[in-house]
């Protein structure tokens, strides 16, 4: 199993210290967890693309190209380009250049998005944003495979035999389709044939098998062979300790604050409790050898062979701790027990 560490960069106070961060020293600090993720082993890092207050990640290609920079081996990711409201050609030639300046060390997973707030600002409704992403990525792909490329459609103006620059330094940047509540977004990933990353984080997992599921049925229904199915899974929270009851007592004042946020109440979380969100949903809080078990059992339902984790919200000494204590205590197990994913984007 391949892992990735993400961040939203959302930039809040410290629930438990209420030490607040400078917009300067947040950004400072995710360029420090990704040098040290690439230090302990990790796969890659990401960037998951918000806009608006208190997320500091409206600009994903910016924050890698930083990243990529200081760093030499580790992989770089959109989690994720929220491509339904943004320009395929600018998309084209943002990432084709982040692509060249990491040395082709770029994957891209696309999405609609997680916060409606996005939609006003760039002009398109809610109810839009599945045909609009349908229609941008099919661009998106004639731009970065295609030269001289003549379109026509609805959400930009028309484009007359327009060759973008730079081209992409890989061959073809590898690109998954981010999945967290509609078949709409599965349903197209299937169509070409291209790997999802299930969100996996607010739902228990029956939600997010069921979308799996459609799309490996629908991978047949295209075409493809199902057993070259590539999948990825997030896992909510991470908080690792020697025991169950220290996890759950050092995370609760994290979990009590996340749960009033507006973030928390779009996603309409069902779960009551911190005792039962670790219970029915993905958080993986506990001991290694509780968290062990649990991605194991994700993995027997989902087949997923990377998995996402994220240490967003916790102080930097305990996200230090937190990393150094998975890379030491669980990822061994995952790297030993689950086997990499066929496709070579991460």
């Amino acid at each position: 199993m391949k892992v990735a560490l993400f961040s939203l960069m959302m930039n809040v106070p410290n629930a438990v210290t209420g030490e607040a961060w400078t917009t300067q020293q947040k950004f400072q600090n995710v360029i420090d967890q990704a040098i040290l993720a690439e230090k302990l082993g990790f796969d890659a890092y990401g960037i998951g693309e918000r806009h608006g207050e208190p997320f500091l990640s409206s600009s994903p290609p910016l924050v890698l190209t930083a990243i990529a920079a200081q760093t030499t081996r580790i992989r770089l990711l959109t989690t994720v380009t929220v491509l339904s409201v943004l320009d395929p050609v600018r998309v084209a030639e943002d990432y084709a250049t982040l692509d060249h300046l990491s040395g082709g060390r770029l994957t891209m997973i696309i999405g609609k998005g997680n916060d409606p707030r996005h939609y006003p600002l760039f002009g398109i409704t809610e109810e839009e944003q599945w045909e609009s992403l349908a229609e941008r990525y099919g661009l998106l792909k004639r731009l970065w495979t295609e030269e001289k490329v003549t379109w026509s459609g609805r959400y930009r103006p028309p484009l007359q035999e327009v060759t973008t620059f730079p081209r992409p330094y890989q061959s073809e940047i590898p690109v998954w389709h981010g999945s967290a509540s509609s078949t709409l977004s599965t349903e197209l990933a299937a169509r070409y044939g291209e790997p999802i990353f299930s969100s996996n984080s607010f739902h228990p997992f029956e939600k997010y098998k069921a979308l799996i599921d459609h799309y490996r049925e629908r991978l047949v229904y295209y075409g493809h062979d199902p057993h070259k199915a590539v999948v990825g899974a997030g896992s909510g929270s991470l908080y690792l300790a020697d025991t169950a009851e220290e996890a759950l007592r050092r995370f609760r004042p994290y979990y009590e604050a996340f749960s009033g946020t507006e973030a928390a109440k779009h996603n309409q979380s069902p779960f009551t409790s911190l005792k039962n969100m670790v219970e029915r949903g993905p958080a993986l809080i506990g001991s290694a050898e509780q968290i062990i078990v649990k991605i194991l059992k994700y993995h027997e339902a989902f087949g997923h062979t990377v998995l996402g984790i994220s240490v967003d919200g916790l102080s930097e000494a305990e996200q230090r701790e937190q990393l150094h204590r998975f890379a030491e205590e669980v990822l061994p197990v995952l790297k030993r027990e689950i086997p990499n994913p066929l496709y070579r984007g991460i």
